[in-house]
C-alpha cells in the first residue's frame, strides 16, 4: 500500500456471499461464522463451499445451525488490517436484528481502541446487500477517504439496499420452524413461490407466486419499479436458471452485474434454489 492512498481498512463478515475475487481485488477482510451439520462444525468459506454445503444438506435431517464469530476473530482481522498500514477499520456487519456477529465485532473494537480506531456499522442487510456495500466502501476507502467519510458511506447506503428474494422451497424455513407445518405443506402442494424481502434488517415476506417463471419476473419487475439503481448484484443457491435471469435483468440496468453464491449463513434458513437481487436505491 503506497503512502498515497487510503489507510482505511474494511472488514465484513461470510454472510456478504462476496464472490472472494472481488474481496481480494478490494482487499476487504472477511471475517466467517461458523456452521454446524449435525455434529460437524465448519468454519464457512475456509471449510466449506457453497456446493459443499448444499450436498451435504441434501442428506441432513436437520436445518444447519450458525454461529457468530468470536471477538477474537474480529481483533485478527483488525490486525491483520493495521499490520498492512490502515489507521483505522470500518466494520460492514450482518444485521444486528439477525445475528450477534455485530456484537462481537463490537467487543473486538472496544478492545483495540487505544491502538486503532474502529467503527462498526449495522449494515441492516445480509448476503450482497451487506457485501455490496462492504465493496462500495472498500472503493471509497482507495480514494483517501477518512474513517469518518467511509463509515458515513456505509450508514447511507445501509438505509438505501434493497434485497429481494424468490425461494424455491418452504423446507428449511419448515425445518427452521419459522412457518407453521400445515402452512408449509399447503403452499407447497399449490406450488406457491414465497417472495422474501430484506426490510429494517429483518426477512419479511415481500409476497409469493404461483410459478418459479412468475417468480423471477416478479423480481424483474420489482427492481424496474425503482428507477435507476446503482451496485446490482444477483445472489443465488446453487441455481440452473442464474444465466437466463440476468439475461432478464439486463434490460433494466446498463451497469455491471455481481454474481454471488448464496452461502451457508443465509443458504441455511433461504434453501437450494433461492434467488435474487441486492441493489442500492436512489
Amino acid at each position: 500500500m503506497s503512502a498515497s492512498t487510503s489507510t482505511i481498512g474494511i472488514v465484513t463478515d461470510s454472510a456478504c456471499d462476496l464472490p472472494q475475487a472481488v474481496a481480494d481485488e478490494l482487499g476487504i477482510e472477511i471475517v466467517p461464522l461458523t456452521i454446524r451439520i449435525g455434529n460437524e462444525e465448519f468454519v464457512d468459506r475456509v471449510d466449506l463451499t457453497p456446493a459443499e454445503f448444499w450436498s451435504r444438506c441434501a442428506t441432513a435431517p436437520q436445518l444447519p445451525e450458525t454461529a457468530a464469530p468470536s471477538p477474537g476473530q474480529f481483533e485478527e482481522a483488525y490486525r491483520t488490517l493495521a499490520a498492512r498500514g490502515a489507521s483505522g477499520v470500518v466494520v460492514v456487519s450482518l444485521s444486528g436484528a439477525l445475528s450477534a456477529t455485530m456484537q462481537s465485532a463490537q467487543l473486538a473494537a472496544r478492545s483495540l481502541a487505544a491502538e486503532l480506531p474502529v467503527t462498526v456499522v449495522d449494515s441492516r442487510n445480509c448476503t450482497l446487500g451487506l457485501g455490496m456495500i462492504a465493496a462500495d466502501c472498500a472503493r471509497l476507502a482507495r480514494t483517501g477517504a477518512s474513517l469518518d467519510d467511509v463509515a458515513a458511506r456505509a450508514i447511507d447506503l445501509a438505509a438505501r439496499t434493497r434485497v429481494w428474494g424468490a425461494l424455491d422451497t418452504l423446507d428449511n424455513l419448515k425445518k427452521g420452524g419459522r412457518i407453521g407445518g400445515a402452512r408449509a405443506l399447503l403452499a407447497s402442494a399449490l406450488a406457491i413461490k414465497p417472495i422474501i424481502e430484506v426490510r429494517d434488517g429483518k426477512v419479511e415476506q415481500g409476497g409469493k407466486q404461483r410459478t418459479r417463471s412468475k417468480a423471477l419476473a416478479f423480481l424483474v419487475d420489482k427492481l424496474a419499479s425503482y428507477g435507476t439503481v446503482s451496485n446490482l448484484a444477483v445472489l443465488h443457491a446453487d441455481c440452473s436458471d442464474v444465466d437466463q435471469f440476468i439475461d432478464m435483468l439486463r434490460p433494466h440496468h446498463s451497469g455491471d452485474i455481481v454474481v454471488g453464491d448464496i452461502g451457508p449463513v443465509v443458504g441455511s434458513h433461504a434453501g437450494r434454489g433461492t434467488i435474487g437481487i441486492a441493489f442500492q436505491e436512489g
